[in-house]
């Protein structure tokens, strides 16, 4: 027994080293695609593309997704999935933006985004890891519930924010050193997020579930708790996101966090998050939000229809997907 411990030990050391070694280049990899995208963007409208109002606007809209997407790095990362982020950014939106809700102001705002979008969470959790659901089935359901529900809060109408407090976020004297606050609050949460994953119990659990229930439960993992607390974590982060929106629309509408679940989805996997769970990376997911944003904002600047723009992502989201399936086979063998 002690000549095959010192033996086993540098294995594993080698192991992790070399999945270190390729998130960094995956990591390094992203950086060159943005970088890229920058200087097309630089090449085509230089004028606009470059101008520090448009950079900002850039960081500010993927900020709301960049929230949704981590939250989703979790899920994804156990195993599971969650289609229903988006809609519970619309539901949590416009349940926030009531005449009720106002009435409450920043605060009352803040607390009903967040406790709808944990409350979503909790639902999804519980018909998960109690209720023995299949995760895409019991996410769609919710999808489509709370999808009905934001339409019914509406009746199909916008809901003007009345609140100042809340609007003042949005504008550029709010600004801290030219740096909007809800892209503050987005690396807040990144910066949470890393830890959480990196650094804590709860992340190296987290992992476990996604390479292995089975075995995590023999490790003594209680598996369904751990379940239920991703799926609460992400509809968090749907709260905080749809909180972002209000700020950024100064309304609510029962059509928010449209397509959401697949932009979040796509970026973590461009990102290194392994689509079976086992492995995620938080810097992975935000560069992911980043490339898809300044590719939509390039499209956006040159006038380019949406369809080339969509067909764009599809190739990205195909691409990096063979290239986790090629990362697989070499650190199988």
């Amino acid at each position: 027994m002690t000549l095959t411990t010192p033996a086993k030990a540098p294995a594993d050391d080698s192991r992790w080293r070399a999945l270190g070694i390729r998130a960094d280049v995956r990591n390094l990899s992203l950086l060159g695609v943005l970088a890229a995208l920058v200087t097309v963007g630089g090449l085509t409208r230089p004028a606009e593309f470059l101008a520090t109002s448009n950079l900002q606007l850039v960081l500010t809209q993927a900020s709301v997704i960049g929230v949704v997407t981590v939250g989703m790095t979790f899920v994804i990362t156990s195993g599971g999935i969650d289609l229903s982020v988006g809609a519970i950014v619309a539901l949590a939106s416009v349940w926030a933006t009531t005449l009720a809700t106002q009435e409450f102001g920043f605060a009352g705002i803040l607390f009903t985004a967040v406790v709808v979008g944990v409350g979503c969470g909790l639902v999804n959790g519980v018909l998960i890891a109690y209720g023995g659901m299949v995760p895409f089935i019991a996410t769609l359901a919710m999808l489509a519930s709370a999808r009905g529900l934001a339409l019914q809060i509406t009746d199909g109408r916008t809901q003007i924010v009345t609140v100042d407090a809340v609007l003042d976020l949005g504008v550029p004297d709010a600004y801290v050193l030219g740096i909007p606050p809800l892209v503050l609050v987005f690396a807040a949460v990144t910066a949470a997020g890393w830890l959480l994953l990196n650094r804590t119990t709860f992340g190296r659990r987290t992992v476990a579930v996604g390479g292995n229930p089975e075995a995590a439960r023999l490790a003594g993992i209680d598996v369904r708790r751990q379940r239920l607390l991703l799926y609460v974590l992400s509809g968090l982060c749907c709260g905080i996101a749809a909180f972002l929106l209000i700020v950024l629309a100064g309304s609510g509408q029962n059509t928010n966090g449209n397509l959401y679940e697949l932009d979040a989805i796509a970026a973590a996997i461009i990102g290194g998050t392994l689509l079976s769970g086992g492995r995620g990376t938080i810097v992975g997911s935000v560069l992911g939000v980043l490339v898809f944003t300044t590719i939509t904002n390039i499209f956006a600047l040159n006038n380019l229809q949406s369809d080339v723009q969509q067909i764009a992502k599809g190739a990205i989201i195909v691409a990096a997907v063979l290239v986790q399936r090629r990362s697989a086979r070499d650190s199988d063998t």
